[in-house]
C-alpha cells in the first residue's frame, strides 16, 4: 500500500443534536466540556464562519444545516455559505468572513491544495481553521481536523464486494469496473487506497478482470479514473462510454467499484438506459453517503450498498470543537499521527463508518431518525 492506512481509534455517537461529551481515546482530551446547549460566556458576540463546497450534493445541504444549527443553539453568530464547487468563490467567501471577524473558520474545502493564502489572513487575524471532513493540504494554518475514517470507507467497499463475489472462496472471473472520486479531494485517495488494497490483489490473480482496462497499476495512480467534481452526469456518460467501448456481444459488468453516492446514482442510470435489470443481471454496485436516492435505489435492487458516515455526529464534534476553541480548553483529538498535510501533521478526530445494505436500512437509516420510513416509502 502506497498510502497510510487510518485507524479506526474511537467509536462515536450521541444524541443526534447535542454538543456531548463523546468516548474517545486522547489523552489530550478534555474532561471539563460544558453539556451541549451552555452559551458561553463570549459565544453572543463569537462569529463562526462555515464554508460548504456546494449545495449540488445532498450530504453538506445536510451538514451545513445541521452544524450551523448546533452552533445557533450555543449562541454562537454563524455564517453559512456554500461556493458552488468554485474554488475562487470559496476563496471569496472566506475572505469576507475573516473580514467580518470571525474567530473560528470550519472549512470543508473544493480543492485540498488551494486555501493557502487565504489561510494565512485568517492566521493573520488569530482565527482558527477546522478542516471539516476533507484535509486543506499545504498550509501550517490548519489547526484541526474532524473527519471519518476514510481509509475504512474504502476498505468496506471492498470486503463487500470480496464477499458478495465469494472472492476469498476462489470464486471468478468477474467483470470489475473501478470508479475513484475527484482527484482533487484529499479524501478521495484514501477512498480508493482502502478499496484497491483490498481488490488489487484479485486483479493480478485474474479473479477479477477489467474489460475496459481502467485498472490503476497502484494506489497512487487513483486519480487516472477519478470524476472530478464527483458529478453524477460524468460518472453516468464515463459508464455508457465503457459499456459501449468494451462490452459488446453480450459481455456483461458484473461488479462496479464506486465510491460515493453521487457516482453510483449516474451509473446506476448508465446501466438502467443499457438494458440492465434489478436482480441476478444487476452489477454489485457500491457507494457511500447514504443519499436518499441512492437508498430508494438500494431498495429497488439498483444499489448493494452504501457507506453510511453520518454526520450528525461529525458536526456534533465539529460544533463541541468549535466551542473548545473559543473557550480557550483543549479541543478533543484522537489521531495525532496519520494526517500529514505536507506541512504539518494535523490533529484529527476520527468517527467510525459504517455499512448499510436493504436489509438494515430501517435499523440503520430510519430507527436513527436519519431519514424517516414515509421518505423511503417503508
Amino acid at each position: 500500500m502506497t498510502l497510510t492506512r487510518t485507524k479506526l481509534v474511537a467509536v462515536v455517537m450521541g444524541a443526534a443534536l447535542a454538543l456531548a461529551s463523546v468516548a474517545g481515546c486522547s489523552s489530550t482530551r478534555s474532561n471539563n466540556t460544558p453539556a451541549g446547549g451552555a452559551t458561553s460566556a463570549n459565544a453572543a458576540s463569537t462569529l463562526v464562519g462555515i464554508a460548504m463546497p456546494t449545495k449540488s450534493l445532498e450530504r453538506w445541504n445536510r451538514d451545513g444545516a445541521h452544524l450551523e444549527e448546533l452552533l445557533k443553539k450555543a449562541g454562537y453568530q454563524t455564517s453559512l455559505q456554500y461556493a458552488d464547487n468554485k474554488v475562487d468563490q470559496q476563496v471569496t467567501q472566506l475572505q469576507n468572513m475573516i473580514n467580518q471577524g470571525a474567530k473560528v473558520l470550519v472549512i470543508a474545502s473544493i480543492d485540498g491544495k488551494a486555501l493557502g493564502p487565504v489561510l494565512q489572513q485568517a492566521a493573520d487575524k488569530g482565527a482558527k481553521v477546522i478542516a471539516y471532513d476533507r484535509l486543506i493540504n499545504e498550509s501550517p494554518n490548519v489547526d484541526y481536523y474532524a473527519t471519518f475514517d476514510n481509509y475504512k470507507v474504502g476498505q468496506l467497499q471492498g470486503q463487500f464486494i470480496e464477499t458478495a463475489l465469494g472472492l476469498k472462496d476462489g470464486k471468478g472471473p468477474f467483470n470489475l469496473e473501478p470508479f475513484a472520486g475527484s482527484p482533487d479531494d484529499n479524501n478521495a485517495k484514501f477512498f480508493f487506497s482502502g478499496a484497491w488494497d483490498v481488490l488489487n490483489p484479485y486483479v493480478q490473480s485474474g479473479k477479477l478482470v477489467v474489460p475496459s482496462g481502467k485498472a490503476p497499476k497502484t494506489d497512487a495512480d487513483w486519480t487516472s479514473i477519478g470524476i472530478q467534481e464527483w458529478k453524477s452526469e460524468t460518472a453516468q456518460s464515463e459508464m455508457q462510454n465503457r459499456i459501449n467501448s468494451f462490452y459488446a456481444g453480450g459481455k456483461k459488468i458484473q461488479v462496479v467499484l464506486s465510491p460515493n453516492d453521487s457516482l453510483a446514482l449516474g451509473i446506476a442510470q448508465a446501466l438502467d438506459a443499457a438494458g440492465y435489470k434489478p436482480g441476478s443481471d444487476w452489477p454489485v454496485l457500491t457507494g457511500q453517503d447514504a443519499d436518499k436516492a441512492n437508498v430508494l435505489n438500494m431498495l429497488q435492487g439498483k444499489q448493494s450498498m452504501t457507506v453510511w458516515k453520518d454526520t450528525r455526529a461529525l458536526g456534533d464534534e465539529v460544533a463541541k470543537m468549535v466551542d473548545q476553541v473559543v473557550k480557550g480548553q483543549t479541543v478533543d483529538v484522537n489521531d495525532t499521527k496519520t494526517y500529514d498535510n505536507g506541512k504539518k501533521v494535523v490533529p484529527t478526530y476520527l468517527l467510525a463508518p459504517q455499512v448499510v445494505t436493504k436489509d438494515n436500512v430501517k435499523s440503520a437509516l430510519v430507527d436513527s431518525g436519519f431519514y424517516s420510513a414515509s421518505d423511503l416509502g417503508l
